[in-house]
């Protein structure tokens, strides 16, 4: 039998391409046999600021049943995936605020020795995909985790062209996420989940 697998997808979405990922990497590592957490970070935006982007407000009513992420949920979690839009070629204020509510479990060593990977979705094909995931995988470093990236390990990689985790072109929000992006997120979600099945059999075994 399998090792059992946990993961976590911890992610912020403001206007929906990211709780969009989110969801369909939660799917694919069930489909690949993990136990699945999926997890929206705590709003930070005021509400007027909200209401006043539909797409922003349609999300927020779409992902209000999604809970809310706590440093418990990286404890359980043998992997987690994390996700955020970009903002300024780093990950948005919502996410970063909930990695530094964590330090208290880093002081522990309770986020050392898991697999950590991340996705992101961008405006513009050149607006900080690459940045964004690079920037988010400097913490995991401090973590002491083990960062599982796609990298080119699948044909389908050389069609969406980013070895350091699924991204999406959203445009304003009127590119919706498609097959290439899909496809981007089960490959992803199949490594992450063959890699923490692989490490924590491997320590048990050591144990």
């Amino acid at each position: 039998m399998p090792t059992p697998v946990n993961v976590a997808v911890i992610y912020y979405s403001a206007t929906g391409t990211i709780a969009t990922i989110a969801a369909a990497i939660a799917e694919d590592a069930k489909e690949a046999g993990a136990e699945v957490r999926l997890r929206k970070v705590t709003e930070l935006a005021p509400q007027a600021a909200i209401d006043a982007k539909p797409a922003w407000a349609a999300n927020a009513k779409a992902t209000a049943g999604i809970g809310t992420a706590t440093p418990d949920d990286l404890v359980w979690a043998d992997a987690v995936i994390f996700g955020s839009p970009t903002r300024f070629g780093n990950v948005a204020a919502q996410l970063k605020q909930f990695l530094d509510t964590l330090g208290r479990l880093w002081q522990a060593g309770s986020l050392a020795d898991k697999v950590y990977s991340g996705f992101t979705s961008t405006s513009t094909a050149h607006g900080g995909q690459e940045s964004t995931l690079l920037a988010l995988y400097n913490t995991i470093h401090h973590f002491g985790g083990i960062l599982v990236a796609p990298g080119y390990t699948d044909p389908s990689k050389f069609v969406d062209g980013n070895p350091y985790g699924t991204s999406h072109v959203a445009g304003q929000g009127e590119l919706p996420v498609g097959e290439q992006t899909l496809t981007a997120a089960r490959v992803q979600a199949e490594r992450v989940v063959k890699f923490a099945r692989a490490l924590k059999t491997g320590l048990a075994a050591e144990n």
